[in-house]
């Protein structure tokens, strides 16, 4: 009904950067907060960047200076700009948002399937 596909998972050096995208399809009506998850081996999903609708932000202390999330809502996709990466920040980076939809009309949280980020020293 309602997909989540994220893309611009890559290996990379310490320091370097990547941006990674993640568009929602589907019969959606609205899209609220949208963000980012990330996943190592052995640890917790943790939260990276959130981003509602009118622009309103929040970033992981671990993350602040260093990622920008941003979104299109015209396109309904968010982005992801990570700068200055570290060898810690390797992690499966996962797509999420809430999402209204209409069969009936309810909200929704959707994931994507993951995107692999691997930071190399």
């Amino acid at each position: 009904q309602v997909q989540l596909v994220e893309s611009g998972g890559d290996f990379v050096q310490a320091g370097g950067s990547l941006r990674l995208s993640c568009t929602a399809s589907g019969s959606i009506v609205n899209i609220s907060a949208m963000g980012w998850y990330r996943q190592a081996p052995g640890k917790q999903r943790e939260l990276v960047a959130t981003i509602t609708p009118g622009g309103t932000t929040n970033y992981a202390d671990s993350v602040k200076g260093r990622y920008t999330i941003s979104r299109n809502n015209a396109i309904n996709t968010v982005y992801l700009q990570m700068n200055s990466l570290k060898p810690e920040d390797s992690a499966v980076y996962y797509c999420n948002a809430e999402v209204w939809v209409v069969t009936p009309l309810r909200r929704l949280e959707v994931w994507g399937q993951g995107t692999l980020v691997t930071v190399s020293s």
